[in-house]
C-alpha cells in the first residue's frame, strides 16, 4: 500500500523557512557576504543567476565578500510565492526576484529571476540547503515578463528588501 499523505510544514516552521531567505537577501542588500551565507548548512550551495555554483557556507561567505569589495551590486526585492513540505524536515521555497541597479530608481527586468530554495531542518534548526536562482526570461511568453515586472515594480514602490 503506498502512503500518499503530502507532508505539512509544522507550526512556525513556514515563517522560520521565510526568514532565512529574508536573511539571504538582506545579507545581499547589505553588500556582506557573510550575512547573506550565514543562513546556509555549513555544506549548503547557492547557484547564482549567471550559473556560478558556490559550495559551502564558508566559500559563498568568501567569494561574496570579494565581489561585495570589487563590485557595485544591485539591491533585491522579492515576493515568495509559496513554502511547501517535501517531507518531514524539508521544505521548498519558491520566489520571485527583481534587481535594482546601484544608480537607479527602477528595477531592471532583465535581471528578473525565479529563486527556489531547499531548507532543511535536521534537528538543529532550518538551514539553506540549496538556493537556486534562475533567470525568469519568459522567451516564448513576453506577457509572463511584463507581469512579472509590473508585480517587482509594485515591491520597488514600497522599498527594496523582501515582500
Amino acid at each position: 500500500m503506498n502512503d500518499t499523505r503530502v507532508a505539512e510544514l509544522a507550526p512556525g516552521d513556514e515563517s522560520a523557512v521565510r526568514a532565512l531567505y529574508h536573511r539571504v537577501l538582506e545579507g545581499w542588500n547589505e553588500r556582506d557576504g557573510a550575512a547573506f551565507a550565514g543562513p546556509f548548512a555549513p555544506d549548503g550551495e547557492v547557484i547564482g543567476f549567471d550559473g556560478t555554483r558556490h559550495d559551502g557556507r564558508s566559500v559563498m561567505a568568501a567569494e561574496l565578500g570579494r565581489v561585495f569589495a570589487d563590485h557595485a551590486t544591485p539591491e533585491y526585492v522579492a515576493k515568495v510565492r509559496r513554502v511547501r513540505a517535501l517531507a518531514p524536515g524539508v521544505a521548498q521555497l519558491d520566489a520571485v526576484a527583481g534587481l535594482v541597479p546601484d544608480d537607479a530608481d527602477d528595477l531592471d527586468p532583465a535581471l528578473n529571476a525565479v529563486q527556489t530554495v531547499i531548507a532543511v531542518n535536521a534537528g538543529a534548526g532550518w538551514r539553506i540547503a540549496l538556493l537556486q536562482n534562475t533567470p525568469a526570461r519568459y522567451d516564448l511568453r513576453p506577457d509572463l515578463a511584463r507581469a512579472l515586472t509590473a508585480e517587482l515594480r509594485e515591491l520597488v514602490a514600497r522599498g527594496p528588501g523582501p515582500g
